[in-house]
């Protein structure tokens, strides 16, 4: 009797040796680090290495650990004040062909860090807030730039003769014509087809115009669109980059919150978050001599001039093949021909139709591939703010049309692999609606996370020595069993959210608080049961057996109620709430396991098979 099969022996220990391994990473905290990436046109290597140890030497900076992973480098420092001094030596040294970051990293020594711990939230670990301003005037431009082409469009197939449409310099398209009879008939057209804008006829100098504007109320829709789409795009970004629990969120009328947990590399998320990348391609005019064209100023008609990487011109029809709107999956690798790093290009059924349709006509031509980004910036000019606009257009790539193209196609002419993941997580992600603006930014350091962890910690430790302690005087042997599964318990949470890679906040620590008060209400239903049973005349072993089977249900009962009311928690919570429902739920699990599987398990190890007067209970 209160004997296990051979297999659930196994069970337990597989367990408890996996949570274990899992766990053990969290021990070792984390070190302040520097970090080292390549820009274009540089690399990491073993010279960049030789060049930071020489430079740290010469500045008497001691660090622990230097080396070279992937494409960038590590400097880990015993303290933060090392760091500090090191960041700006080592930023000085490089010169601005390298970006040089503050960085937190997992102290886990070499052998064991294929296991990671688990994250840690800002409020714990520190990391990155942004507040970021999106561009409304860019948006309102762009939605009037729209109804130019639009109105334009709508002409052409009417067969309205107009002279000119454009958006006029403060708001609004205007549209001229020659004469009233051709106002008229545009007037009618304007009205049927984009019945939202308010048009009106005026004539200046003999000259016959329409001014077509939005509505305050299409404006603002305009501007809530923008955001919200910008909103879209910065999570999808984000949840690339794999940035465990961060919280983005509208703030106001124009302003975005980012707040990145354990992320100190502000260069790399500033420059990802805010670039409004996309691409365009385009056919390459290789009839005429892009280098005439740059050094005399004068650009052949349907054409524009444009520059590669290098500097070396080239001329494109203004005619564009595609954008990158169409674009609904991007991947970096690397071209199987010259090895060299690519970005795998997958477009959407209307996109692989113009793209197949355009490169029909056009095999044997040359196409080039243009990287568009548009940057917003406010500068101080007179003591007033003024935001100066930039569009940054240059070819990344030109390639022969060997055949027709259709839904997967690749681009290469990337400086490094780096560049190519950037690219593709860019392209994935969505363009940005309209440019974005960083007005505040703040690396938010560990020392105030550091006390947080400390009260977590030592908050946990004493309600777990209080329960030790109890549950020892008054269950005896059978109290250090409960003490050990409770022990057991709180090495599967960590180990789980390790797995997980869950992220670990202040409200997730008051979560693992109420567990350990609560991982014990099954062994003490499964004790007093057997008490019960010793108290009307039953032997131990048959005291044993009936406890762990007759509490059962009551166990389940308790823990499943428990675990429905989290996962309302998780599901209609937010932020901090779902931390603490993750814990509590994954707390639930893990005791139910331990206090009646691991314990079970000690217990028929201890008093199994054998004839027993009494029991330590």
């Amino acid at each position: 009797m209160n004997q296990y099969p051979l297999w659930k022996y196994l069970l337990v220990i597989a367990v408890v040796l996996i949570g274990g391994l899992y766990a053990l990473p969290n021990i070792y905290g984390n070190d302040p680090a520097v970090q080292v990436s390549a820009k274009a046109g540089s690399a990491v290597d073993v010279s960049t290495e030789e060049t930071v140890k020489s430079a740290l030497l010469a500045a008497g900076i001691e660090y622990k650990e230097l080396g070279i992973d992937g494409e960038q480098m590590i400097v880990r420092f015993k303290n933060t004040e090392d760091q500090l001094k090191a960041n700006t030596i080592i930023r000085e040294d490089l010169g601005r062909t390298y970006s040089v970051a503050q960085n937190i990293v997992p102290a886990t020594p070499s052998w064991l860090r294929q296991f990671n711990p688990m994250y840690l939230g800002l409020d714990l670990r520190g990391g990155v807030h942004l507040l970021l301003e999106v561009d409304m005037e860019a948006a309102v431009t762009k939605a009037e730039d729209r109804y130019v082409e639009d109105i334009r469009s709508q002409l052409r197939d009417k067969r309205v003769r107009y002279l000119s449409v454009k958006r006029r310099d403060n708001s609004g398209v205007e549209v001229r014509f020659r004469s009233k009879a051709e106002s008229d008939e545009g007037l009618k057209v304007i009205k049927r087809e984009f019945p939202a804008l308010a048009v009106t006829e005026n004539e200046v100098e003999g000259k016959i115009f329409l001014s077509a504007s939005m509505t305050d109320q299409q404006i603002r829709e305009v501007k809530s669109f923008a955001i919200e789409q910008n909103l879209t795009t910065l999570r999808n970004r984000v949840n690339e980059l794999g940035v465990a629990e961060p919280n983005i969120s509208r703030q106001g009328e124009d302003r975005i919150v980012v707040q990145l947990p354990g992320i100190q590399d502000s260069t790399r998320m500033r420059e990802l978050l805010s670039a409004t990348a996309t691409l365009e391609f385009r056919v390459v005019d290789t009839n005429r001599d892009a280098n005439e064209a740059k050094q005399s100023g004068r650009i052949p008609v349907g054409d524009i001039l444009l520059e590669r990487r290098d500097g070396s011109p080239v001329l494109l029809k203004r005619r564009v093949i595609l954008t990158g709107d169409y674009i609904v999956d991007a991947t970096s690798g690397f071209d199987s021909n010259s090895n060299s790093p690519a970005v795998f290009i997958s477009l959407d059924s209307k996109g692989a139709r113009r793209m197949s349709e355009a490169t029909k006509e056009l095999v044997g031509q040359v196409m080039g591939v243009v990287f568009i980004e548009n940057k917003v910036e406010t500068k101080i000019v007179d003591g007033e703010k003024v935001k100066t606009r930039e569009t940054i257009r240059e070819v990344i790539n030109t390639a022969t049309i060997q055949e027709r193209l259709s839904k997967r196609f690749q681009i290469t002419g990337l400086d490094n692999s780096r560049e190519a993941r950037d690219l593709a997580l860019l392209l994935r992600a969505g363009a940005l609606a309209v440019p974005i603006e960083i007005v505040e930014e703040r690396t938010v350091g560990p020392t105030m996370g550091q006390d947080n962890i400390d009260q977590g910690f030592r908050s946990v430790l004493a309600g777990f020595c209080l329960v030790l302690v109890f549950m020892v005087i008054y269950y005896r042997l059978f109290g250090l069993i409960a003490n050990l599964a409770l022990f057991m318990n709180l090495v599967l949470i960590v180990a789980v959210l390790s797995m997980l890679q869950a992220t670990l906040t202040l409200p997730g620590i008051a979560g693992i608080v109420l567990t350990v008060g609560m991982a014990v209400d099954a062994n003490v239903l499964i004790f007093e049961r057997i008490r019960e049973e010793l108290s009307i005349g039953n032997t131990p072993q048959a005291s044993i057996q009936a406890g762990y089977e007759k509490a059962f249900v009551t166990i389940a009962d308790a823990n499943v109620t428990t675990l429905i009311a989290s996962l309302v928690l998780f599901v209609f919570g937010t932020g901090p709430i779902k931390g603490f429902a993750i814990t509590l739920s994954i707390g639930i699990l893990t005791s139910m396991f331990t206090a009646i599987v691991g314990t079970r398990a000690v217990v028929n190890l201890m008093y199994g098979g054998k004839k027993l007067q009494k029991l330590s209970i």
